[in-house]
């Protein structure tokens, strides 16, 4: 198998950025979600595709700094309302400079953060595009915390007591305690609940059969971070624990991705969509409602995080992957009870090649 796209989204819920490589670190890859709009009306209100469809009418693009110029990296938004043939574009940089700019408390899916407010300029250019007042937050090296059973270590304990009897079991009783493992703490951008998403073309070709004809969903409707060809079965990454990718890069798959509705939303008119298109939310319900603890949420796709250690290096379009580690029995999204989520997976422990 090997990576075929790879998805940046620097600003959450607009359009993503198609990349041949990006630099992967444990908070995500870089620049994915540093920034996130909030709708300031008598209450804040963070915007998410799902409940403001019209985001999805912004394109993004990122223009990387120069080793001459460190401080020109930037972010191309570009806007054009359905109707018009006017398009509006805005410059965000991609690492702004924060003195000055006022501070705001941002609470995403229960887990808080620190972000700056960036200021007027930006405000009002998403203000008038939107039609109500906008803010557009930066997170800079503030960081979330992760919550429930997302964390690597939370999932891998959990996963454990699934398969007491399993390989599984004896494998972990000879690892050092988890509880007690230093490292860097994991923590999360704007990112929903992890830092990396992936998906497989297999399984999307499979949700493409859902539609009449030769339609096809967009695949970045997915919101992928890495899409992966040449997996043999549809949804065989259900059951993926750890892969391989290239040379040096390894990520821990958590936890399944439970889909919303903003599948449903139609690119082209920035409204939840009509007809086949607008159902396919309804349509992967059929047979994809796979994670116990998300009776009515179908599954696409799994949640990744980086090794620590191996932060920094690059991720390539063609880098092959490989699966070290399944799972003989799918994770189950949700709260991890006792178990903590605020430690993470180290790469000192062992690796468990060609173990399937």
């Amino acid at each position: 198998m090997k990576i075929s796209q790879i998805y940046v989204y620097p600003i959450k819920s607009l359009r993503g950025t198609a990349l041949e490589s990006a630099e992967a670190t444990y908070r995500g890859f870089q620049y994915d979600r540093c920034y996130m709009l909030v709708k300031q009306a008598l209450k804040q209100r963070n915007m998410l595709v799902s409940e403001f469809p019209e985001m999805c009418l912004f394109l993004t693009s990122i223009v990387y700094p120069s080793k001459q110029s460190p401080d020109s990296g930037k972010i191309i938004v570009t806007y054009m309302k359905p109707g018009s043939t006017e398009q509006r574009f805005l410059e965000v940089p991609l690492e702004p400079e924060i003195k000055g700019l006022d501070k705001m408390e941002i609470t995403l899916h229960s887990s808080p953060t620190n972000a700056y407010n960036m200021g007027q300029k930006y405000n009002q250019w998403f203000s008038e595009c939107f039609g109500y007042e906008v803010i557009l937050a930066y997170i800079g090296e503030n960081r979330r915390e992760l919550l429930g059973n997302l964390a690597p270590s939370v999932a891998w304990k959990q996963q454990q007591r699934k398969e007491q009897n399993s390989w599984t079991s004896s494998l972990t009783s000879r690892l050092p305690n988890i509880g007690n493992v230093p490292g860097v703490k994991q923590g999360l951008t704007f990112s929903d609940v992890a830092p990396y998403l992936v998906i497989t073309e297999k399984s999307w070709q499979n949700a493409n059969l859902r539609l009449p004809g030769n339609k096809t969903i967009d695949i970045t409707k997915f919101r992928p971070n890495i899409v992966i060809e040449g997996a043999e079965e549809d949804f065989e990454e259900d059951f993926w624990a750890e892969l391989a990718i290239g040379d040096t890069l390894k990520l821990v798959l958590t936890q399944n991705c439970v889909r919303c509705k903003s599948l449903n939303v139609d690119h082209a008119t920035g409204k939840m969509g009509t007809g086949e298109a607008g159902s396919i939310f309804k349509k992967l319900q059929k047979d994809r409602r796979v994670d116990s603890g998300n009776k009515w949420s179908p599954v696409f796709g799994r949640y990744g995080f980086l090794h620590e250690d191996m932060a920094g290096a690059s991720m390539h379009v063609g880098d092959e992957v490989r699966v070290l580690r399944r799972n003989k029995e799918r994770t189950t999204f949700g709260k991890s009870g006792e178990l903590r989520s605020d430690i993470v997976w180290s790469s000192r422990y062992p690796s468990q090649n060609g173990q399937v």
